[in-house]
């Protein structure tokens, strides 16, 4: 027991490691007892989390829970871990949303054992970005997730349509997304690891906490070249990197591709913490190690974070396709967890920036929820009308009014709809970034307004007006399973909605100790 208690987040990190092998195990044929196998596999990541959430001191400062061990010692490299409020609250989000992500996983019929494998390899490589506390270990686990999300998108994502690629060419539509996705983020992944090996040679350590120590006030040239000259090469590098990965407008254009063609539990994760890495990045390295070039290009991210909440919402509310409106408003939400980046990033220290930052990293966790719900409500109705056209919807309310009822319920939170989750976090971000960036957020509450037209498009094409009649008879209500999947998330939304303080103060003593 003193074991697994000194070795806590190891159990955390690699437990999905585990359970790969134990699913690697079971004959293939034998499909139910492997999906409620990986199902409760994947309640010991969650339940472990909950663990360290009760036991995390909120008025320490620093990281908590730290593993360090020798790793690559010719280079200075080890394996170390830790947490602090950010990493936390991503952490959990992660452990809750990977075992609904499985249940909702119970519809898919085709290679079952390999589906599952993934999934927990995939889980293992996003809960090691937000525990490595080493920057090559961070770069590892940032790259290991990549692999399983391809082949999940490739694999198991949607069969129907195709994309012309050079010379006329066709391809299946669900491969062209597969493709850009992991070419997106492996170009913006290139600089950051020339970067984290420039931070090596210079700084001599790989370690983040002694980085953040010593890196700000190094003074040394590497090849000739100023250390100044140094830090902003690294800086963009890691911008790049995390602006993709985020995605920051304009290097969103692979999002709603990898979306559309993702299975319904991959768009889920994708949307509800794969996102989160980018942002992350940006809390954990980009703001305490360069806090100089991060307020000298401050603004740029603001406009940036601006263009994308505008755009964003401008795109959802074009689509006809409800899977794809979907997916552009995930650009449109993240866009205010990078304004309160900004405003944090350009007035360090301060009540705002404080405000701000809280509101940003709530944001995170609020739109991995609102998310993730949002996307599997869409894979609901799809699974069952086997289109996902708004147009072909309309008036389904009275054929399945407990849908309809979570379907309303889901998308206020994700409007932001005030007792719900997403008013909290994005009015923070707002009230905090307002007095530093008022221009940028002034124009920003455009992309608000539209977040609810494309919010009540969707609601009014499916659930109002007249109804469909071709639907009558041939339309199944929400089941069991499904109401089970998407509860958690409701509480959490109308639970965070009302009473926020229980997150909030895990979040504002990291957020101080970042300042």
């Amino acid at each position: 027991m003193e074991f697994i208690a000194n070795h806590l987040l190891s159990f955390i990190l690699f437990s999905p490691a585990i359970s790969s092998l134990v699913i690697l195990l079971f004959p293939k044929e034998k499909e139910k007892l492997i999906k409620w196998t990986a199902f409760v596999l994947s309640l010991i990541p969650l339940l472990l989390s909950i663990y360290v959430w009760l036991f995390f001191d909120k008025s320490a400062k620093g990281f908590q829970f730290q593993e360090t061990t020798i790793w690559y010692a010719a280079i200075n490299s080890s394996y170390h871990v830790g947490i602090d409020g950010i990493s936390l609250t991503m952490i959990l989000l992660t452990t809750l949303l990977t075992p609904l992500a499985l249940l909702a996983s119970f519809s898919i019929k085709e290679n079952i054992k390999s589906y599952m494998i993934l999934f927990f390899l995939l889980e293992m490589g996003m809960l090691g970005v937000f525990l490595a506390l080493d920057l090559l270990l961070f770069f590892v686990f940032w790259e290991f997730g990549l692999v399983p999300m391809y082949f999940l998108i490739n694999q198991w994502g949607s069969e129907k349509g195709e994309r012309e690629i050079w010379g006329g060419k066709k391809i299946p539509a669900r491969t062209y997304a597969s493709f850009k996705f992991m070419i997106y983020t492996m170009a913006g992944s290139l600089g950051l690891l020339l970067a984290i090996q420039m931070i090596g040679v210079v700084a001599g350590t790989f370690d983040i906490p002694t980085l953040f120590e010593k890196w700000t006030s190094l003074d040394k040239s590497l090849f000739g070249l100023d250390i100044s000259v140094v830090k902003a090469i690294a800086f963009w590098a890691f911008t790049l990197a995390f602006a993709i990965k985020v995605p920051v407008w304009p290097f969103h254009t692979w999002l709603p591709d990898a979306h559309t063609e993702a299975p319904t539990a991959g768009s889920m994760i994708l949307a509800g913490v794969l996102l989160k890495l980018g942002a992350f990045g940006f809390l954990r390295l980009v703001l305490p190690l360069y806090p100089t070039e991060a307020h000298q290009y401050a603004p740029a991210l603001a406009f940036l974070a601006a263009m994308a909440i505008i755009f964003g919402a401008f795109a959802s509310y074009g689509q006809s396709d409800f899977k794809r409106l979907v997916a552009y408003s995930s650009v449109n939400h993240m866009g205010f967890v990078v304004l309160g980046i900004a405003a944090a990033a350009y007035a360090m220290n301060t009540p705002d920036a404080t405000i701000a930052l809280n509101g940003a990293v709530l944001q995170m966790f609020n739109h991995g929820l609102s998310a993730a719900g949002m996307f599997f409500l869409v894979g609901v109705i799809y699974e069952r009308t086997h289109t996902r056209d708004l147009n072909e919807y309309g008036g389904l309310f009275p054929l399945i009014p407990i849908y309809g009822g979570i379907l309303l319920f889901t998308s206020m939170a994700s409007l932001g709809l005030p007792g719900l989750n997403g008013f909290i976090s994005e009015f923070l971000v707002v009230r905090g970034s307002w007095p530093i960036f008022t221009f940028y957020t002034a124009i920003a509450m455009l992309g608000l307004l539209f977040t609810g037209a494309y919010i009540l498009k969707g609601i009014k094409q499916v659930l109002q007006g007249p109804m469909n009649e071709k639907w009558v008879g041939h339309l199944n209500e929400i089941k069991t399973r499904e109401i089970f999947v998407i509860a958690p998330l409701m509480v959490l939304m109308l639970w965070i909605g009302i009473w926020p303080a229980w997150i909030l103060d895990v979040i504002n003593r990291a957020v101080q100790s970042l300042f």
